[in-house]
């Protein structure tokens, strides 16, 4: 179970299994069982009280300031029960995702996503692999100084770009094929033992064939802005 300031502020989206058998160490929601989560933090809300969470350990503030156009929405304690973590799954939650960003007119979705572990030689290739998304200069951010570590272990050549795909959880893997941008460098969470990358995800640089499935950035029917309201 983990908890903390940002929860009270924050929108949660789950996906529940519609089940009422008796699993260890379950929990049910009203529904069904809790089996994926991710937390949603508007950029008005977060300035509203105090900041994104993802600030502690990159320096956002800049590209936030770059874009004053633009409205960023943080993704954050994404969670998939592990017998779950399945393409399905993770669509379910992309869809939720998308509607959300539609329904409040987002324009960039930003936050940390984790590899399994706190040792960055064990996961040299799919950091080095990483790093070759690296963000362009407009949408650049860097781990802040006093955490980061460099993500370029191996040489260019060494990466086996196959081999770093399989190597990576599904959720970032589904970042990477809409086309996120990557922040420069990573952050060892001791906590929650993982290393943290950013994902950089403009609303425009996603690739169009995915609207088909998702929908467009700009069709929003009434059963989405009635859930904006709720």
């Amino acid at each position: 179970m983990d908890g903390d300031c940002f929860d009270a502020i924050c929108d949660h989206l789950v996906v529940v299994k519609r089940s009422d058998s008796a699993v260890k160490d379950a929990i049910f929601l009203r529904d069904g069982e809790l089996i994926g989560t991710y937390r949603l933090l508007r950029q008005e809300v977060a300035e509203a009280f105090g900041g994104f969470y993802t600030q502690a350990e990159f320096d956002i503030a800049p590209l936030i300031v770059a874009h004053p156009r633009l409205r960023f929405l943080e993704l954050g304690r994404s969670c998939v029960l592990r017998p779950y973590r399945t393409k399905p799954v993770v669509e379910l939650l992309w869809q939720g995702i998308w509607n959300y960003v539609r329904a409040h007119r987002m324009d960039v979705m930003l936050g940390c996503a984790s590899l399994e572990g706190t040792q960055p030689g064990a996961h040299a290739l799919p950091l080095s692999f990483l790093a070759t998304a690296a963000a362009p200069p407009e949408w650049a951010v860097r781990a802040h100084d006093s955490h980061r570590i460099e993500m370029r272990r191996l040489p260019h050549d060494g990466i086996d770009t196959r081999r770093a795909l399989r190597q990576l959880p599904p959720l970032v893997k589904g970042y990477l094929r809409l086309g996120c941008y990557i922040g420069d460098g990573a952050v060892i969470d001791r906590q929650f033992n993982t290393i943290d990358v950013l994902i950089i995800l403009p609303v425009s640089a996603i690739h169009p064939r995915y609207f088909a499935h998702f929908g467009a950035p700009c069709t929003m029917g009434p059963q989405v802005h009635e859930q904006a309201r709720a």
